[in-house]
């Protein structure tokens, strides 16, 4: 008889639960189900989805020794919030990384834009960074990292990207942490034209993810787990008179109530850990982006 965590069971275990899922899902039309909106894009081994009690389904990303995974939504905006609650890797995850971001589809590399949140393992007791990114037109560099004032292995938390054609901001538990602001006037790059899809990864990335890949990954571990449900999206709605977002013109003030900035300010005071706009040493030569300053 095969052991619970030998490979033959565990597909078992897989296709049962893909089977119950399928089950529930024909008796009850009006629910919603992770499955139904997110596929499974690499990594599919030891990854499942599975009932988490109640109509409640959920996502098990794998990495492993052979492999990581990842997943996409079946669906791209252009311009909408990306919600998605996930609890992150626990007890010693040094070298791992959880990720949710945004991405198009058949953009050349170069030309690609990207918005990042991937959270960085840690030894056990260290706590979690959460690193932010965005690309426009292919180039990145725009890093913002924080430290979360939570165990994120312990619940699911909600993580989410808010993208309209004022800001992109970065969410916790409803809390925002980061907004980037288009600011096209003054030659800030800002990703606009390109529907993107909410992907999702776990992966090892040992070699720079952990204290600067000072500490690696501990294989004995494997396999490591991070979880995703209640995927979410709320496409940008424009302001009253406006055919659509991306016709919002730029004077509109409709996107900047979605903005707490007490909430943002009090963030970025006590848990950002790097912000690449005051990295001296960085653009000792070049000069600062053109958004690190002011107007």
């Amino acid at each position: 008889m095969a052991s619970p965590s030998s490979p033959s069971c565990k597909h078992r275990m897989l296709l049962l639960a893909l089977l119950v899922l399928a089950a529930v899902a024909s008796s009850t039309k009006a629910a919603a189900y992770l499955y139904d909106d997110l596929k499974v894009t690499w990594g599919s081994g030891c990854s499942y989805f599975y009932l988490d009690g109640g109509d409640v389904d959920t996502l098990a990303l794998c990495l492993d020794r052979s492999s990581g995974s990842g997943f996409s939504s079946n669906g791209s905006y252009l311009y909408a919030r990306y919600d998605m609650d996930i609890k992150l890797v626990a007890n010693d995850s040094a070298g791992t990384v959880a990720t949710f971001y945004l991405m198009p589809d058949d953009v050349p590399w170069e030309y690609h834009d990207e918005v990042d949140m991937e959270f960085l393992g840690n030894a056990t007791g260290e706590p979690y960074t959460l690193h932010t990114n965005v690309y426009v037109n292919g180039a990145g560099g725009r890093e913002q990292q924080f430290q979360l004032w939570f165990d994120p292995t312990e619940d699911f938390h909600t993580y989410s990207i808010e993208w309209n054609p004022k800001y992109i901001i970065f969410l916790v538990d409803d809390t925002p942490i980061r907004a980037y602001k288009n600011d096209r006037a003054r030659g800030v790059p800002f990703p606009t034209w390109q529907s993107m899809r909410a992907e999702g990864s776990l992966w090892d990335a040992e070699e720079w993810a952990t204290q600067g890949g000072r500490v690696k990954t501990d294989w004995a571990q494997v396999p490591f787990y991070a979880y995703y449900r209640n995927f979410r999206v709320t496409p940008c709605v424009p302001s009253p008179g406006v055919a659509w977002c991306g016709d919002e013109p730029p004077e509109s003030a409709w996107f900047d109530q979605r903005l707490d900035a007490a909430a943002l300010q009090r963030v970025q005071a006590e848990n950002m850990i790097y912000d690449y706009c005051v990295d001296q040493k960085r653009f000792n030569d070049t000069g600062f982006p053109v958004e690190c300053t002011t107007a």
